[in-house]
């Protein structure tokens, strides 16, 4: 029993340590990917990564994929909460030029959700469990950045 207990210990200090280097790095590599779209706005990252700020300052750099008037992008981790219910507006880079719009997280229609992923993630692997496959948000752009776009 004592073996177990240590066991246990040992895992969770593990669990610990790895989830406290990747908070610890990730602001870095999204530095990074941020300073690589900016500076090569027609480069292989900037073709496949927008950067999309939020009203609170925060910024990430996330696949997009972008059909007429919409940007879809699809999120693993737990910001997706900022565009439930109303949503909430956004501005984006996207190969070197700056668009608005009004974000909202798709909750309730899973044909919709597995059609936008089909084009913007093909590559995920059939058998992950829709529940690991993020959430998908539909950006739909103000009249003037679609315009302009």
């Amino acid at each position: 029993m004592k073996v177990l207990k240590w066991v246990g210990i040992v895992l969770v200090a593990l669990l610990l340590l790895a989830f406290g280097y990747r908070a610890a790095t990730v602001g870095d590599r999204n530095a990074a990917i941020a300073a690589d779209i900016r500076e090569n706005p027609d480069g292989e990252r900037a073709r496949r990564a927008m950067l999309i700020y939020l009203e609170d300052g925060r910024m990430y750099p996330v696949n997009y994929l972008m059909e007429d008037n919409l940007v879809f992008m699809g999120i693993d981790g737990l910001w997706w909460r900022a565009f439930e219910d109303e949503g909430a507006p956004v501005s984006m880079l996207i190969r070197g030029r700056e668009y608005t719009g009004h974000a909202r997280v798709i909750l309730d229609d899973p044909a919709y959700t597995e059609d936008v992923f089909s084009r913007l993630r093909p590559t995920v692997p059939e058998w992950l469990p829709d529940w690991l496959n993020g959430k998908l948000v539909e950006i739909e752009l103000d009249a003037d950045a679609a315009d302009a776009g």
